[in-house]
């Protein structure tokens, strides 16, 4: 794991109209080291990470990226730096095949425009043994034809493919059954294992703390801790997520959890995804 990070974003902050989502954001994550990002719905998650991948602007704040100074103004700004997000709905088309879905949009031609058909399957086949994954039994069966943990494979190998250094994973493991969920939490460590930083959002602790080196917890708008997952209990993380306190870390207890500008942040959050209230993911088992 580096020492020095990768991607580091300092003092962010993002409003929507009249109301703060988020508010002197730091946040942080180094090569080959996977960050989980947690916090309770309404927090700011989504909203933190719609502005690195460049979806959203900021307002103020600062992103350095390799240690440089940069301005993501959309997602091809993020995506030549190497910045890949896999969303929680992978973006996958079903009627197409796994080697038709990693080179959506980014498809090989020929001199005649022609698919190369020949290289893309290579390169595929290539990027999907090198992450490890070996249950889809040909990359020319169609999506709809696999289960949910092979479908987060397909977007997480989409996602490495194209030379990243970052990918920033949404809920990768939300409504996949016991099987599932072990099959991409392996994946998720092996791409740190390759050197990349991972961001891991996720509202299960067993998940987070099954591969995650740190976690930061964002509560209503702002970054109330960045921990060592060694070094905090579960109990600690539901402290912070839930009052932003444990103990001696947290927030400023000058900063009430019943503050105004806290309670504009969650309702940013929920106006751009994060709903307020709403219930977990239903989990259901997949079929292999």
């Amino acid at each position: 794991m580096s020492d020095t990070p990768l991607l580091e974003i300092r003092d962010l902050t993002k409003t929507f109209g009249s109301v703060q989502a988020l508010t002197d954001v730091d946040f942080e994550v180094r090569s080959g080291e996977v960050m989980a990002l947690v916090g309770d719905n309404g927090a700011g998650k989504s909203t933190l990470i719609k502005c690195i991948a460049g979806i959203h602007g900021y307002d103020s704040g600062q992103i350095f990226f390799d240690g440089k100074p940069v301005t993501i103004h959309g997602p091809i700004d993020a995506a030549k730096l190497g910045i890949e997000v896999v969303y929680q709905d992978l973006a996958l088309c079903d009627n197409l095949d796994v080697v038709q879905n990693m080179y959506l949009g980014r498809e090989i031609r020929d001199f005649l425009f022609r698919l190369k058909e020949p290289a893309m399957e290579q390169r595929s086949a290539e990027t999907l043994k090198g992450l490890r994954v070996t249950t889809i039994k040909s990359i020319r069966q169609t999506v709809a034809t696999l289960s949910g943990g092979q479908r987060q494979s397909v977007a997480v190998a989409r996602a490495v493919m194209w030379n990243s250094k970052l990918v920033i994973l949404d809920e990768p493991t939300a409504a996949l059954g016991v099987a599932q969920t072990e099959q991409v939490l392996r994946l998720v460590r092996r791409l740190a294992d390759r050197g990349l930083a991972v961001v891991l959002i996720s509202h299960n602790l067993n998940d987070v703390f099954a591969v995650a080196d740190r976690i930061s917890v964002l509560y209503l708008g702002r970054m109330a801790a960045q921990v060592k997952a060694k070094d905090v209990t579960s109990n600690q993380v539901v402290e912070l997520i839930t009052t932003s306190r444990s103990g001696s870390i947290g927030l400023p207890t000058d900063v009430e959890p019943g503050a105004p500008e806290l309670q504009d942040g969650m309702a940013a959050a929920a106006a751009d995804g994060d709903a307020v209230g709403a219930p977990a993911a239903a989990t259901r088992e997949d079929t292999p």
